[in-house]
């Protein structure tokens, strides 16, 4: 009894060594460790298997990347699209992803407070922001639009208009939001469609992947592979299904 209690204490401790060494509390940890297991993760749809190319428009581009656990890859073992456009492209990638975290500024680890983890005097050439999930599943509040700052970053609209200023501002760079694959959320799909009331004003860039109805037309065979649970893909959802299409709209964008 005494040494499964010792092997149980040591692997908690374990655990959350682990989760730490990952941005993740435990939960998020353990069930990032369970994806792992997920059929769509296997071997074949690993980033060994990716190909760069030779002449990608993309090529020595360097592209940031903003956002929490689908940027990140959470139930990837931390292999994101952000990773496979980074290799096919031949792109430089700058990928400041943790998991669980908000658009909402309400600590350290929001989308507000991380972007100035990014140094001031780098070159980029794209800064792609995730419109987080976790805004939606938490209820934080959608907030109203201002015409300047100061901005309410304690609201989902606040926080995405002081990123989009910040960001003009310190690199002077384009900037693409991108959206989840369609679940079922009247509060992401509320998210979504400021996103595009923002866009009059902002005039930056939408990868939809929400409502694009063709895109999201796929079988539920493919499904199954590609995603996890609702919100989070696997390598093969990453590689098969969202690379190609972020891609294609960060590039036309772009040109």
């Amino acid at each position: 009894m005494k040494k499964r209690w010792i092997a149980a204490a040591a692997g908690s401790v374990i655990g959350i060594l682990a989760a730490r060494k990952y941005g993740m509390n435990v939960m998020q940890y353990l069930h990032a460790r369970k994806a792992l297991r997920h059929p769509g993760n296997a071997a074949e749809y690993g980033l060994d298997n990716v190909q760069t190319e030779a002449d990608s428009f993309l090529k020595g581009k360097t592209i940031a990347w903003l956002g929490s656990s689908v940027t990140f890859g959470a139930a990837s073992g931390g292999v994101s699209f952000a990773d496979v456009i980074t290799r096919k492209t031949g792109a430089r990638m700058i990928k400041e992803a943790v998991s669980g975290t908000t658009l909402v500024d309400e600590d350290d680890t929001s989308y507000v407070a991380r972007m100035h983890n990014i140094p001031a005097n780098e070159t980029i050439d794209l800064f792609v922001v995730q419109l987080s999930t976790n805004d939606a599943s938490r209820g934080k509040p959608l907030g109203e639009i201002s015409e300047a700052r100061p901005f309410d970053t304690k609201t989902v609209t606040g926080a995405i208009q002081e990123i989009l200023t910040y960001v003009r501002e310190t690199w002077n760079c384009p900037v693409m939001f991108y959206t989840g694959s369609w679940y079922e959320s009247p509060e992401y799909e509320a998210m979504v469609k400021r996103l595009y009331e923002l866009q009059e004003t902002y005039g930056f860039g939408i990868a939809d992947l929400y409502t694009d109805k063709a895109f999201n037309d796929i079988t539920d065979e493919q499904r199954a592979l590609y995603m996890f649970d609702p919100i989070h893909p696997v390598k093969a959802g990453y590689l098969l299904w969202w690379a190609p299409q972020i891609e294609k709209q960060i590039i036309a964008y772009l040109k």
